[in-house]
């Protein structure tokens, strides 16, 4: 099986939309998404209706929790808060009961899901080797595939220690074998130098996963947050560094 592992859309339909034709033309069997549906960006609602639609398996982030009120909107602070605050306002209700329906966490085919990391599922990250060992140690899947910190990554375990690091277009991993950790990174919302949308395909069948980047129009995403009023930086900060 061939599957589009997508996380932190963020709002931006833009880069979803081109993600999913990309995954499209790449004949993926399935969509997962590991959260983040929501906040920063200026089209919640029709990203949650697309994500509805196309996705077999997602899951909830902070943002989409802080959405619809499971956490408490005074945690989100700065242009976060303004944004999560905006996104709470303007979701219809069809987005409201999908958001409402996920968890942070969930297990398929032999493979464990987490919005953030399995230590915890909301709000903690996978960024350092002390992060990734200790989620290593509280799993037990061969693959496990996490969000949140919009980075991509590819990280292995063989009991003693970890391995890996940051992922690049084009970059595959053999999974067939072993253990691994995988972030897809951020299809709308990509903190590196590179403001393509990341994301990744898992192939079961062949035992590899291959991470890609995806351009898409970058200034319509950055207009549409500017119209709504949303902080500058959440459209500065789509254009890389």
């Amino acid at each position: 099986m061939r599957v589009a592992v997508l996380s932190d859309i963020h709002a931006n339909v833009h880069a979803l939309e081109a993600v999913l034709a990309a995954a499209d033309a790449d004949n993926v069997d399935a969509v997962w998404c590991l959260g983040d549906l929501v906040g920063y960006g200026p089209q919640p609602n029709r990203c949650v209706a697309l994500v509805a639609e196309r996705a077999a398996l997602c899951l909830a982030g902070n943002h989409d929790l802080a959405a619809i009120e499971k956490l408490p909107l005074a945690m989100f602070n700065g242009d976060a808060g303004t944004a999560v605050r905006w996104t709470s306002g303007v979701l219809d209700p069809a987005a409201r009961a999908f958001l409402s329906g996920l968890a942070p966490t969930a297990s398929i085919d032999g493979v464990e899901l987490f919005h953030g990391s399995p230590l915890d599922p909301i709000w903690d990250y996978v960024l350092s080797e002390h992060a990734a060992e200790a989620s290593f140690r509280a799993t037990t899947a061969p693959l496990v595939l996490v969000g949140h910190s919009h980075a991509q990554l590819a990280l292995s375990w063989n009991g003693r220690r970890v391995s890996g690091g940051v992922a690049r277009d084009g970059d595959r991993v053999a999974i067939d074998h072993g253990r691994h950790l995988l972030n897809p990174g951020s299809v709308g919302q990509p903190r590196d130098d590179d403001a393509r949308a990341a994301w990744l395909v898992l192939d079961t069948t062949a035992g590899h996963a291959t991470f890609h980047r995806t351009a898409y129009p970058v200034a319509a995403t950055q207009a549409e947050i500017r119209e709504r009023g949303l902080p500058e930086s959440l459209a500065s900060r789509l254009s890389g560094s």
